[in-house]
């Protein structure tokens, strides 16, 4: 069978935890009486468990099997969902189970990557690379929906249950139908944090540039995705009468999520035609001006939202695996696996960083009950995008 089509379908089944504190926050948050910065962090918390264990998960691909890697981390994955179906009871108890996932995802993100990209080499690996990042965003829209769905009729333990399921779906599918490399070169065994390699990989202005900015594209992708459905609860609140929205906000952020998956993969082809750095630079200054955008959109029409939210994700998403593909053409073969942890580490990294900035935002400027809040909020996390065009042009080498 195919290893692209089976990595992204595990990938995709392996990320049924991702959002679905997310899906549920509004809920939880008033269940648990958390601030907005409480919720920010829990939300947060699934990013530093993510940033806590990439790097082993990653360096330990160099070592061996990554398929074993994959499996191991999945497991990890389905106890921090179940865990917080079952014991989770407030604002402590929450952000570890969510670190829990974070950690279990953290080893099948970036080793389901080096799988693919082990066994797929030449003009189509940059392809194949695209269309395992933008899975990532049907992940997402996979896991609001289903949390909005199953929370709706049984309860958000339920929710959280369920999703625990995907990650073992993920780990059969790569255990079964992935091959074992005959013969794969692997790298000295160094230890699970790899800092020789990694200073190595940051010697190479390259390399440091598409780690620098999938730091601030992670933050600002990953705090706008955790306050998505409290976005959209907030604007549905402050429709004028008889215009409110249609749908859920957890089925609408799905669709959102969704729509947006094709902007990394046209992003990426793009980025072949005029130069990575060129494209990254305009991505990027746009997803931080049509942020801002976003925030004050809310007593808009519901469609204008909404329109102005999926604009606002694709542009997010137009440089995501850009960035993911420069990093592995730029990386040594023999270091990849390295890079790929370091990158993911200072990627979750900002992702870990952006929904706590953004709750804190939302606090400091007038609470989720203020318009200028979420202006606040999106401009906030929008602002290293906006300060990228001399970051790209500090990093990366004339004519990329």
């Amino acid at each position: 069978m195919n290893p692209v089509l089976i990595l992204v379908a595990a990938h995709i089944c392996s990320m049924l935890g991702f959002a679905t504190f997310a899906a549920l926050l509004p809920e939880l948050r008033d269940t648990w009486a958390l601030s907005n910065a409480q919720a920010g962090i829990v939300g947060g918390m699934f990013f530093a468990g993510y940033v806590a264990a990439v790097s082993s998960w990653t360096a330990l691909t160099d070592r061996g099997d990554a398929r074993k890697v994959y499996g191991a981390a999945s497991l990890v994955a389905a106890a921090g969902s179940a865990g917080f179906a079952s014991l989770a009871r407030g604002f402590a108890s929450a952000s570890f189970f969510q670190a829990l996932l974070g950690a279990g995802i953290a080893g099948t993100y970036m080793p389901g990557l080096r799988l693919l990209s082990d066994r797929v080499s030449g003009p189509r690996q940059s392809r194949a690379i695209a269309f395992y990042t933008s899975s990532f965003g049907i992940g997402t829209a996979l896991s609001l929906a289903l949390a909005g769905a199953v929370a709706a009729r049984s309860g958000w333990k339920a929710a959280f249950l369920v999703a625990g399921a995907g990650p073992l779906v993920a780990a059969a599918l790569v255990l079964v139908f992935i091959s074992p490399l005959r013969g794969a070169p692997s790298a000295p065994r160094a230890g699970l944090l790899p800092f020789a390699s990694w200073a190595r990989i940051l010697r190479q202005r390259e390399s440091a540039g598409y780690i620098a900015g999938y730091a601030v594209h992670c933050l600002e992708l990953f705090g706008s995705r955790s306050w998505m459905v409290a976005f959209l609860t907030f604007a549905s609140g402050v429709q004028a009468a008889g215009r409110g929205f249609p749908w859920s906000a957890q089925s609408i952020a799905a669709i959102v999520n969704l729509l947006s998956v094709p902007a990394s993969i046209a992003g990426n082809e793009a980025a072949l035609r005029v130069g990575r750095r060129r494209w990254i630079l305009l991505a990027m200054t746009a997803s931080g001006a049509t942020g801002i955008v976003l925030g004050s959109s809310a007593p808009w029409h519901w469609a204008v939202v909404v329109l102005v939210l999926v604009a606002y994700s694709m542009l997010v998403m137009a440089d995501s695996a850009t960035l993911t593909a420069g990093l592995v053409a730029a990386a040594p073969p023999e270091l990849r696996g390295s890079a790929m942890g370091l990158y993911s580490l200072a990627g979750f990294g900002g992702g870990m960083v952006g929904p706590v900035v953004f709750g804190a935002a939302l606090d400091v400027a007038g609470g989720a009950g203020s318009p200028i809040a979420w202006i606040a909020g999106y401009a906030a996390i929008g602002s290293g995008c906006l300060a990228a065009p001399a970051a790209v042009r500090f990093f990366a080498p004339r004519g990329r």
